[in-house]
């Protein structure tokens, strides 16, 4: 019996090597894939594509792994389809007032599209990749379920709610039934050369976090100042451009109030950033479009969940109203912060990811 071939996004981290390692012993025939997704020569983007997850220190460390444990290496050129589909979006997203979040999108059209049709194209039974989560067969359901990680600290199934039943059935995480400390571990028992590595911590083609220097770079005619006003209409400032601000934001409002003022809506139409006492910052209502759900029957008709709207974010009691087959209305029992346009909101019933969708807009 031949084994299941089974294709890795090997990033030259730890997360993905260990993956690697753990199929192979595993006894599965492993391949690494590595992505090149830099797709400018842009000065800017030299000085950094050495350093971040996607750069060229990530494929060499990725290919020294694959050397480590005698498995094929592949780089995978993803530059033109990473800048239509994930930086052009986030840019679009940007300069349209919202907050968007590329990971998920790059997980969507990246991890769970071209790599995966990548993967079918060698044959492969499976991809896999070094997300903290669980892939489950619900045979009461008789649907793959996606479910946290038994690490809180590194669960990331809130990355993963665009995930299909196809992605769910044709794709393996093992690290989800570990620790972070426990993967390290491994890591080091293995001998590894990455065991030790730190990880990334920002956005791959912004790797010091400062995207309106990004946006500035990429579309400087884009920007224009605007009004600040309060929840009045009085102005009581100019913004510097809406790239700039982003919701429950207090610095660098540039504007002299004797109570703290944060940023509680930005209106792209008007050009209009409305200002409000740190109570304006909390909201109960919004709705949420372009869902995945991964239970099905849960968008028929109105149910209870609990529901994230940040990575960071601890999730909280909402009642969920579906309006269509990708459109819900959310309702906070209790108000939250920061509600924000572009941002996920991922709904959980216990460690199960019902599905997730996108912020629209924000109610009351």
């Amino acid at each position: 019996m031949s084994k299941k071939r089974v294709v890795v996004a090997m990033s030259g981290g730890v997360d993905s090597s260990v993956t690697a390692a753990l199929l192979k012993e595993r006894g599965y025939d492993v391949i690494g894939i590595t992505y090149n997704l830099w797709p400018s020569e842009d000065s800017n983007f030299r000085k950094r594509r050495f350093e971040t997850c996607c750069g060229f220190r990530a494929r060499m460390d990725a290919n020294q792994v694959a050397i480590k444990l005698n498995i094929p290496h592949y780089v995978a050129d993803y530059r033109e389809i990473f800048r239509k589909m994930v930086i052009e979006y986030f840019c679009n997203e940007y300069f349209e007032g919202k907050t968007p979040n590329p990971c998920i999108r790059c997980n969507q059209y990246i991890k769970f599209g071209y790599l995966f049709e990548h993967a079918k194209k060698l044959n492969a039974d499976f991809i896999a990749t070094g997300h903290y989560a669980r892939i489950v067969y619900d045979k009461e359901r008789k649907r793959y379920l996606l479910k946290k990680g038994i690490d809180p600290k590194k669960d990331q199934s809130y990355f993963l709610y665009v995930m299909t039943q196809e992605h769910l059935s044709k794709t393996l995480m093992p690290l989800g039934e570990f620790t972070k400390r426990k993967v390290r571990e491994i890591a080091r028992n293995l001998g590894l050369p990455v065991a030790w590595k730190a990880e990334s911590q920002e956005i791959c083609f912004v790797p010091d976090g400062n995207y309106p220097q990004f946006l500035e770079k990429i579309r400087p005619n884009a920007i224009k100042p605007g009004p600040i006003i309060n929840k009045k209409g009085e102005i009581l400032g100019q913004h510097k451009g809406i790239i700039y601000y982003t919701i429950g934001q207090r610095k660098g409002l540039g504007i002299y109030s004797e109570k703290p003022l944060y940023v509680i809506s930005i209106d792209k139409k008007s050009n209009t950033i409305v200002v409000g006492e740190e109570k304006d910052v909390y909201r109960h209502e919004f709705v949420v479009e372009q869902i995945n759900w991964i239970l099905e029957e849960k968008k028929n008709k109105p149910f209870k969940a609990k529901v994230k709207i940040r990575y960071l974010h601890p999730e909280a009691e909402a009642e969920i109203t579906p309006m269509n087959h990708d459109t819900a209305y959310v309702r906070f029992l209790n108000p939250q912060r920061a509600i924000t346009p572009g941002q996920s909101a991922v709904f959980y019933e216990g460690d199960i990811v019902i599905g997730g969708g996108i912020i629209k807009e924000v109610k009351a």
